[in-house]
């Protein structure tokens, strides 16, 4: 599979978002927003040290967005994990549910990592903005997560 690069046109998808205005779990598909700027923050996995920081940069800086795009975090981590990650840290915005890595495998973020000399599959920390044309506005690969919020804005 080709890499996703700005002007590509992003990939389709079918999921189910937790949290923000979808409560504990509605059905949506990047067709639902068309015409508008969609983002998908990919990260490993709720409630972890990086991704708490990444995601408590957005709630701290979520005005910011307001107006600006429609903004989804990602991981494989079922609804019920959501949830929780969500309550905990009062995020504002929803999550997608990638339990069967659908989205992660589309987007070409489920990679091969290593920790400690251990080999093993996850989700790369990327984000990919996608504009009102349903087409890649801006990739951001091994986002840095105290460096998120900042990266992202520049990209809207």
């Amino acid at each position: 599979m080709p890499e996703l690069k700005p002007g590509s046109k992003a990939p389709a998808f079918t999921a189910t978002a937790v949290g923000g205005e979808y409560g504990d779990g509605q059905t949506v598909s990047l067709k639902d927003f068309k015409g508008r700027t969609v983002v998908l923050y990919f990260y490993p996995k709720d409630d972890t040290p990086g991704c708490t920081t990444q995601a408590c940069g957005l709630r701290d800086a979520w005005a910011q967005f307001a107006g600006k795009a429609v903004v989804f975090g990602v991981s494989v981590d079922p609804a019920k994990s959501h949830a929780k990650f969500i309550e905990k840290h009062a995020l504002p915005f929803p999550l997608l549910v990638d339990d069967r890595r659908e989205l992660v495998e589309a987007y070409g973020v489920w990679v091969e990592k290593s920790m400690y000399g251990r080999k093993y599959m996850g989700a790369e920390r990327s984000t990919f903005v996608i504009g009102p044309d349903g087409k890649i506005k801006a990739v951001l690969r091994k986002v840095k997560p105290a460096e998120h919020v900042e990266q992202l804005l520049a990209a809207l």
